[in-house]
């Protein structure tokens, strides 16, 4: 249910569950981490994280949050290896992005989104906590009282919202979603990793 597709050193990985909103299972948290985690091992000059249908993902399967998964050390393994590759790293944001899933775009450098993109991390409603590192990742990008309204006050945010908060940086339409993203890793593929490495630890530090 991760498709993985490789062209001229970038990586796409694409979400492809849509007949269920592209929830998450272990297995399939288990293998986006593992494509992350081979991307730095194999020298991806970027990679570009989507989804397929409507929905970038609505978080975790609900019957697997309920088993546990919700818990599962599997969410840091996958935002940890995103945010450790010295690459750039975009989440081509399709559709709606709710719950853990957020993580994986929170880690990534770049989000473009849709139009019709929502965003909400429901884990008050629903009982649970936040992974750890998505909080300051979030709070980095939007600040404390917006992080707020998100994970405390369960807003759903709408994309032209996302972009004046600085949740997401561009959006467009979804026929070009990719054609964006590709562009975004153009110069990023043409410089050396050594570069690109650099110039990231220098924006990171």
């Amino acid at each position: 249910m991760i498709e993985l597709a490789q062209d001229n050193g970038v990586w796409l990985a694409t979400i492809n569950r849509p007949e269920k909103a592209n929830s998450l299972t272990g297995a399939m948290l288990a293998d986006l981490a593992g494509i992350a985690e081979r991307a730095g091992a194999e020298g991806a000059r970027a990679l570009v994280i989507t989804g397929k249908g409507r929905v970038f993902s609505a978080g975790a399967d609900l019957q697997e949050a309920h088993a546990g998964l919700a818990i599962s050390p599997v969410w840091e393994r996958l935002s940890g290896a995103i945010a450790a590759l010295p690459c750039l790293t975009i989440a081509a944001l399709n559709g709606t992005l709710a719950g853990g899933a957020m993580g994986m775009a929170l880690a990534c450098d770049l989000r473009i989104a849709v139009a019709g993109a929502k965003f909400f991390y429901p884990v008050m409603k629903l009982g649970f906590l936040p992974q750890p590192s998505d909080v300051p990742r979030l709070v980095r990008l939007v600040g404390p009282a917006r992080a707020s309204m998100i994970l405390m006050a369960g807003q759903k945010i709408v994309a032209d919202e996302a972009l004046a908060w600085g949740l997401i940086d561009r959006i467009t339409d979804e026929a070009d979603l990719l054609d964006v993203a590709q562009g975004f890793a153009l110069d990023s593929v043409t410089a050396t990793p050594a570069h690109a490495a650099a110039i990231k630890r220098m924006i990171w530090a």
